[in-house]
């Protein structure tokens, strides 16, 4: 998370053509976002880590867990940031080689987003064309399984909409885990439903530029879901409207789709007074269903994404 003077000059440089197409009317563009419609401000409650799982495995503790978003707000974990020790009933420490807590591994300063009060125990790792299910787990090497012992693990996160334009709030805290406290009950991916932030799949949803995105689509596919998207821009200018390559968590508690900026998926132009239609695709067991969509939707501004919740549990 630490701080990257070349993007950041990158990010200002590219701040500065967007003004000057703004001035100059080529391309799509709108202003930046004013006060006029603040975006309110969420006091974060942090992050529950659940322990699933706790076993010695070839001299080393294999604790697996759930994670619970419980900022109040959709928020993204940084695997990348995770470190973890365990303390033995004796007070003896040790630390984790390997930690995998979070929801992905940053990218451009974001990665995937799970909304408040979701449960998951997994993401997609690897890359496009090797994609893996990584589980969330810490492993303790040299450690053996025994009753008082204390998982501590540090971790990074960061709520609200994603703007690629201005870094996110980075949030830090640590877990303090009882491995003597063990949940075998977890339900995923809902741990406390809130009707108001999820929107059937025949939902109108208001994007930029006055612009609406709809799921028109969902099919299966040989290797997971296809989805049909529809744009409908009343202007009399056309715009693009993206939502990056929207990923999907089910009742197994993993986020499928590899994480990208949402911002570099490929989107058509909807012309003034028209609709467009396009597809997306994430790799998803023909034998995962009750499935929600995590959507980020282009809102407001060039490259501020809203988050939005899509039941297609019944698809």
């Amino acid at each position: 998370m630490k701080g990257d003077c070349s993007m950041s000059l990158r990010k200002t440089l590219a701040a500065v053509i967007v003004l000057g197409l703004a001035v100059t009317g080529c391309g799509y563009i709108v202003p930046p976002v004013t006060d006029d419609t603040p975006t309110p401000v969420v006091q974060s409650k942090g992050w529950a880590a659940i322990p699933t799982s706790v076993a010695e495995t070839g001299g080393a503790l294999h604790v697996e867990l759930s994670l619970r978003n419980d900022t109040g707000d959709w928020s993204a974990m940084d695997v990348a940031e995770s470190k973890a020790k365990v303390t033995t009933s004796d007070g003896k420490t040790t630390d984790c080689g390997k930690a995998f807590v979070g929801t992905s591994v940053f990218s451009d300063g974001a990665g995937e987003y799970l909304p408040p009060g979701f449960v998951m125990k997994g993401y997609t790792g690897g890359t496009k064309l090797k994609p893996e299910t990584q589980l969330l787990y810490v492993e303790c090497a040299g450690v053996a399984k025994a009753a008082g012992e204390k998982l501590s693990i540090d971790y990074a996160y960061i709520t609200g909409p994603f703007d690629y334009y201005t870094p996110s709030n980075v949030f830090k805290d640590t877990f303090k885990v009882d491995l003597n406290k063990v949940v075998t009950d977890t339900v995923y991916p809902v741990a406390k439903k809130d009707p108001t932030l999820i929107d059937t799949a025949a939902t109108v949803i208001a994007a930029i530029n006055k612009c609406t995105v709809q799921l028109t689509d969902v099919k299966r596919t040989d290797t997971g879901l296809e989805f049909t998207w529809q744009s409908t821009n009343p202007s009399e200018y056309p715009a693009y409207v993206h939502i990056g390559t929207p990923p999907v968590i089910g009742p197994d508690g993993i986020i499928y789709g590899i994480y990208e900026s949402p911002h570099l998926a490929t989107t058509p132009l909807t012309p003034a007074g028209d609709k467009a239609s396009w597809t997306t695709k994430v790799a998803v067991g023909k034998d995962v269903t009750g499935l929600y969509i995590l959507l980020p939707v282009e809102t407001k501004q060039q490259k501020y994404f809203v988050d939005h919740i899509v039941d297609i549990t019944d698809k």
